[in-house]
């Protein structure tokens, strides 16, 4: 039976917001997620009808394509990221606190897969295996099919799935609180920065906090990934001394960062003894009440879908 193009589009506009899903997972940063979906329609669009004749499955061929054009994605990225300064974080999906709208970032965001302490941990991994992990453990493709896609047998897709698999328990990346435990940590936090009460801050932090921030030598930020409840408390509160105390309750916006809640920070000038802000977001990861993660992610690329 011929497919029309129209009836196509329907179907592939249906599934839109699951590959987008797919794609971000697979690759940390929208536009190339955005890129792979748009690529998976035009393959979709371009194909003969005896091609698409034989997909009986269209979300789980669409799923598939995706995953292969971001393999390629991923593997031109490992080298790009070795002339990146400093360390890199996903671009984050910043969205809007306390509000809900069919945006399909809003729908994406809502999968703990996505939170910001997963990704930082499948971004360590080799575009093999978190191609193989991603499509197998999240979205149940067959391993036959990951096999075509990473040009592999089964059974080396499968110990590339086991590999990212194994990467991911190690690392333990923390569950995400509720955002009520969130939002009281967070408020207690912001509170003891304000005053400079340095084991105030101290309290507040898990004894494995990381500290991680990314500007890509765009804005200030630590270079270095910082780790330890002092270290990373004296950190923030020299930053603070070096800023102004800048009332963050007062300039910093609530806003959902992947999924979890974070500050998104304007743009602030300095004086004679301090330091200009520049636009940011802070991202932060909630364990046992005490925060484990900070994000501090200031590259102006990966800033410009900022909710308004």
């Amino acid at each position: 039976m011929t497919v029309s193009l129209d009836a196509l589009a329907a179907d592939f506009s249906e599934y839109r917001t699951h590959l987008l899903g797919v794609a971000y997972r697979l690759t940390s940063t929208l536009a190339d997620a955005e890129d792979a979906v748009q690529e998976a329609w035009l393959r979709l669009s371009t194909l003969e009808e005896p091609g698409r004749a034989e997909i009986r499955d269209l979300k789980a061929w669409l799923t598939t394509v995706v995953g292969r054009i971001c393999l390629d994605r991923l593997r031109s990225a490992a080298v790009q990221r070795e002339r990146y300064t400093g360390s890199w974080l996903p671009e984050p999906v910043v969205t809007p606190f306390g509000t809900q709208n069919e945006d399909p970032l809003d729908a994406i965001v809502r999968d703990d897969g996505v939170r910001m302490a997963a990704l930082v941990v499948l971004d360590k991994l080799t575009p093999e295996q978190r191609v193989a992990f991603v499509l197998h453990d999240a979205f149940s493709v067959p391993f036959g099919e990951i096999a075509d896609t990473l040009g592999c047998s089964q059974a080396s897709a499968r110990q590339h799935a086991s590999r990212g698999r194994k990467a991911l328990a190690d690392a333990d990346p923390p569950p995400r609180a509720s955002l009520e435990e969130q939002r009281g940590v967070l408020e207690r936090f912001v509170g003891a920065l304000a005053t400079g009460d340095l084991q105030a801050v101290v309290e507040l932090l898990h004894p494995d906090v990381a500290l991680i921030g990314d500007a890509d030598g765009k804005a200030r930020t630590t270079r270095r990934v910082i780790a330890g409840q002092d270290k990373v408390g004296r950190f923030i509160v020299g930053l603070m001394e070096r800023y102004g105390y800048v009332q963050l309750a007062e300039v910093g916006v609530p806003v959902l960062v992947n999924g979890d809640l974070g500050l998104l920070l304007p743009d602030m000038p300095g004086d004679k003894g301090h330091f200009d802000l520049t636009r940011r977001v802070s991202a932060f990861a909630v364990r046992d009440g005490k925060i484990i993660g900070v994000y501090d992610i200031a590259n102006p690329a990966k800033l410009t879908r900022l909710p308004a």
